[in-house]
């Protein structure tokens, strides 16, 4: 024996087997207590001054609804929500290794605000149904989902359905996410869902966390959206979930070197500088 030490376990939530059984079987599953009351308060103070900005502009974005995005680049809270090991771990049980950050927003649905229409969330990958889920969603409750609030709506099992899902959808039940502050819902892309309506006469504060397998195109472009300062200070699981890593064996390369290195101080593309010797 060398002596060596195994590598320690990833962190796990209480209970993940059930949930990736769960997620498996119905398309989903809700952990509670992902963030604690410390939590809840730095995220709710980290999203405060950006709300406003942004206003639904067609009914499924929500007319009264307030969105944040590009929300992991707004603050360590953020940071920590979209990177947390025990939600990636999970997440790579259905996602290959390298797999990214696609979305990462705030939203606001406001008293008044109509349901959503039903849609899964990886659609605008064009692949026939059924299929593998080329993405992971993640919804975060900061304020408690109340069937009265808008509670997500689900179909169990749905997200093993085929392209007459819309057919289908038309005739079934569906079933509130109903869980407390700080629980999170973790879903296939394939899962048919919907915000349901705010009939209350609070807002209902959330997030969603939206992930994608390493080959697929994410739907914000974190490269122009973060600035590399700030990517400079993450750590690197959330480095690579912006997409600064390879996937084998050179996808996501640039000018043949590892994209880490674009975030070296006064690092210069090959292509400027060898621009400037030709020019100087």
């Amino acid at each position: 024996m060398d002596g060596s030490a195994s590598p320690p376990a990833a962190p796990r939530f209480a209970g993940a087997d059930r949930d990736l059984a769960r997620i498996e079987t119905d398309g989903y599953t809700v952990v509670e207590e992902f963030l604690d009351a410390e939590g809840l308060e730095a995220f709710r103070a980290g999203v405060a001054p950006y709300l406003g900005s942004h206003r639904g502009r067609n009914a499924f974005e929500g007319l009264t609804t307030e969105r944040v995005y590009t929300l992991v680049g707004r603050g360590e809270i953020f940071e920590r929500v979209s990177a947390d090991p025990r939600l990636l771990d999970l997440l790579g049980r259905f996602l290959a290794p390298g797999f990214l950050l696609s979305a990462s927003h705030a939203i606001c649905i406001n008293p008044g605000e109509a349901a959503q229409s039903l849609h899964f969330d990886d659609s605008f990958y064009p692949i026939p149904r059924p299929r593998r889920a080329i993405g992971m969603s993640v919804i975060g409750a900061i304020d408690a989902f109340t069937q009265e609030t808008g509670a997500t709506r689900v179909i169990p099992g749905s997200h093993l359905w085929g392209d007459d899902w819309r057919v289908r959808a038309a005739g079934a039940a569906t079933v509130p996410l109903v869980m407390p502050a700080g629980a999170i819902a973790v879903f296939q892309g394939t899962l048919i869902h919907g915000a349901g309506a705010n009939r209350s006469r609070a807002p209902r504060l959330a997030f969603t966390s939206q992930y994608c397998a390493p080959w697929a195109r994410t739907q914000e472009n974190f490269f122009l959206g973060v600035p590399r300062e700030r990517v400079r200070a993450m750590s690197p699981a959330l480095q690579s979930l912006l997409g600064y890593g390879i996937m084998p064996p050179f996808m996501g390369q640039v000018t043949a070197s590892h994209p880490l290195k674009t975030l070296e101080e006064g690092w210069i593309p090959p292509i400027a500088r060898q621009a400037s010797v030709r020019t100087g």
